[in-house]
């Protein structure tokens, strides 16, 4: 029987974080408008951890079942440009993410809370579940948030592997080391 690697090993070769949308960078409610629009709510700091993933050199993708204009909008505010909406078969979806990015399984990060996302967790090199997860999806994670889904899960989870591969310092290091006047300019 081979040796099951542990969270740091598999963290340490994760360089694409792939997420879902409806649980994950949200809490999982939709709100309808009258006139039929879709409202969804996204947690800044989740926004944040992609960013500084990005920062990092790393890759991230958006992965759902549904269509949604607010996905794409946010997807654009945050520079993602691979996003895969109305994929109800996310394994396939999954597979054509590595291959546009030229990666194998072992090196992406999955994060899903619910049935469609299983697949996609069984293949994956780190399987993530959000802490409000079906169980299911949590049976199949090597790692389960703290927060919850829409709560800063994806955030969490940014910084558990940018810590474990060495570089949570170097983006962080960008923020920390402004100054008043390299903010200003030389006036």
């Amino acid at each position: 029987m081979a040796d099951c690697p542990t969270l740091a090993q598999r963290c340490r070769s994760v360089d694409m974080l792939i997420v879902d949308v409806d649980g994950v960078l949200t809490a999982g409610g939709i709100v309808y408008g009258d006139t039929g629009f879709e409202l969804k709510s996204f947690h800044v700091r989740d926004g944040s951890g992609l960013k500084l993933w990005q920062l990092a050199g790393k890759q991230a993708a958006v992965i759902t079942g549904r269509q949604s204009p607010v996905v794409k909008r946010r997807a654009d505010e945050l520079g993602i440009s691979l996003v895969y909406e109305g994929r109800e078969d996310k394994l396939t979806a999954f597979r054509e993410v590595l291959t546009e990015c030229g990666l194998g399984a072992q090196q992406a990060c999955y994060m899903g809370d619910d049935i469609p996302d299983l697949p996609v967790l069984r293949h994956c090199g780190l399987p993530v579940a959000v802490a409000d997860a079906c169980a299911g999806a949590i049976a199949e994670a090597q790692y389960v948030t703290r927060a919850r889904g829409g709560a800063g899960a994806v955030r969490e989870v940014v910084e558990l592997i940018l810590r474990c591969q060495g570089h949570w310092h170097a983006p962080m290091d960008r923020y920390r080391n402004q100054t008043l006047d390299r903010a200003w300019g030389s006036r």
